[in-house]
């Protein structure tokens, strides 16, 4: 068995989860900015809002505020399913989702969120069906108008049935998410949603949780009440800045030497990916987190605080700019004091294990780390197994296993005989969930290696897994996406990291970039 087939069973129904949570996130992260515009507007325009304030005239009424409601009713939801649709079928699934979704949104006197994430890429896939049915049969000159027609046609239908069926069953589906939303909130357990939230950032779900499905339902709820604790849950800095201070602290090795530039990078710079590995060193410390995203939610269930838009990245800055006018001292606190429950768990928990790890020789390096963990649990994780891939791919190949290097349909050992591996690389991509963040970080630290080393001809961009394909040579993931990105370009090398920012893996692409292209 390859290397491949063995990791896809390992965590195929993980990978699968993340993938359909990519799919989700994807169709609204890339639009975030028309999200963030409408809170700006929101916040600034509205009878309550900056200007009014500033200008002491509360309720006042603007002209511009009349932007308020039809982009959140049609240029949202008709962005997501355009977006989605082009996912499934390209421009001509976009065209046809947005048509559709123009059903689902007329049908309903509520922001059709969900239904543009339902109808969209359905409509998208549905005409690829369609095109399908008499690809190559349309005698020449005939294309254009049977390509248009059958699109307009089957837009028209679809936006019917989505205005009778579809809008109907989201509505209330929508109040029924609202309805739980409320009661948790009500009866102050809404703090208890960081039970699965945190965990699930930690096993790269941050971007499904937050643009996939509390993006959607809390925009809603801003549009009703001015503001939505919805948008924090998951954006909350708070808990990842603890747990990076303690590591400050209490860490050892490349931990503690590098806590402090993931803290600017995650507090400041919103990419909350940079703390991860840190967490799944040390598998309890998603305790750390837990108590931390509790704690601040608990802050804004108490002071009623929430934001007007989505904060995208999670940066202290964006969270700050989005607070609703009225939040500021609950958005604050609620940051301060998660960081500090976060800090104290992880730091009892680092001082526990402290002389321990000093012990090892190893417990510095964050791929040692991640060996140790999964041996001092006394069983296999899927996580930290996936964690661990690259390091060991084939008895016969250390070489290639040194530089964390194996191919998607090969082992590294097979690799270097089918000359695969030895190939010139000149076009590397870093890969992540979203492929802005973390991956665009990685991506600037090795270009900036490479350039050093005097080396040319070789590009280094970063995308997200989904727009990964077999162009790239060579592909820089975080362990936990590997199979992913493997699964997308099966004939590239792989290289899988901890830490996109100072992974010691760099140098050693570095030396077999400058080999392979003399």
């Amino acid at each position: 068995m390859t290397a491949t087939s063995t990791e896809a069973k390992r965590g195929g129904a993980r990978v699968a989860v993340q993938r359909f949570g990519t799919f989700l996130s994807g169709m609204v992260l890339p639009n975030i900015a028309a999200f963030i515009a409408w809170g700006l507007i929101t916040a600034i325009f509205i009878p309550d809002g900056w200007l009014n304030l500033i200008a002491g005239t509360p309720g006042a009424e603007h002209d511009i505020a009349g932007l308020v409601g039809p982009m959140i009713t049609y240029l949202l939801p008709l962005l997501i399913a355009n977006q989605g649709g082009r996912m499934v079928y390209d421009t001509r699934g976009g065209v046809v989702a947005t048509i559709a979704t123009m059903g689902v949104i007329v049908g309903s006197e509520i922001p059709m969120f969900l239904g543009a994430m339902i109808v969209g890429p359905l409509a998208a896939w549905l005409m690829k069906r369609v095109d399908r049915l008499w690809d190559g049969k349309i005698k020449p000159g005939f294309e254009m108008l049977v390509n248009n027609f059958s699109a307009g046609i089957l837009g028209m239908l679809l936006a019917i049935g989505a205005y009778f069926g579809v809008a109907p069953i989201v509505t209330w589906v929508s109040g029924l998410l609202e309805g739980v939303v409320d009661w948790l909130v009500g009866l102050g357990l809404l703090p208890l949603v960081s039970l699965f939230i945190e965990p699930g950032k930690v096993l790269f779900l941050n971007n499904a949780i937050n643009q996939g499905v509390l993006t959607p339902l809390g925009t809603q709820q801003a549009l009703e009440d001015g503001k939505s604790i919805l948008f924090l849950l998951e954006a909350n800095p708070g808990p990842g800045l603890g747990i990076l201070l303690a590591f400050m602290f209490f860490g050892i090795g490349m931990f503690k030497a590098s806590a402090p530039g993931a803290i600017i990078i995650h507090f400041l710079g919103g990419i909350h990916e940079i703390y991860f590995p840190y967490v799944l060193s040390k598998p309890a410390l998603i305790l750390a987190a837990i108590a931390g995203g509790a704690t601040g939610v608990f802050a804004n269930v108490i002071f009623g605080s929430g934001l007007r838009a989505p904060a995208s990245p999670g940066s202290i800055i964006a969270v700050l700019i989005q607070t609703a006018s009225d939040s500021y001292i609950g958005v604050i606190l609620s940051v301060i004091s998660s960081a500090a429950v976060s800090f104290l768990v992880a730091a009892v928990i680092l001082r526990a294990s402290r002389r321990r790890d000093l012990e090892r020789e190893d417990a510095g390096d964050m791929s040692a780390a991640i060996a140790a963990t999964t041996a001092a649990k006394g069983k296999e994780s899927s996580v930290l197994s996936n964690l661990g891939t690259g390091t060991s791919t084939a008895a016969g190949s250390a070489q290639n296993v040194g530089a964390g290097i194996v191919s998607g349909s090969e082992t590294a050992s097979e690799q270097a005989e089918s000359g695969v591996a030895t190939r010139p690389v000149r076009n590397i991509v870093f890969a992540c969930d979203a492929g802005m963040g973390s991956s665009a970080m990685g991506a600037s630290v090795l270009r900036n290696k490479i350039k050093k080393a005097g080396i040319e001809g070789v590009t280094v961009i970063n995308k997200a897994i989904a727009n990964l394909d077999d162009s790239a040579d060579l592909v820089i993931t975080q362990r936990e996406l590997t199979p992913r990105a493997e699964q997308r370009a099966p004939h590239a090398q792989h290289v899988s990291v901890d830490n996109f920012m100072n992974s010691p893996r760099y140098d050693e692409v570095v030396q077999r970039v400058a080999s392979q292209n003399k």
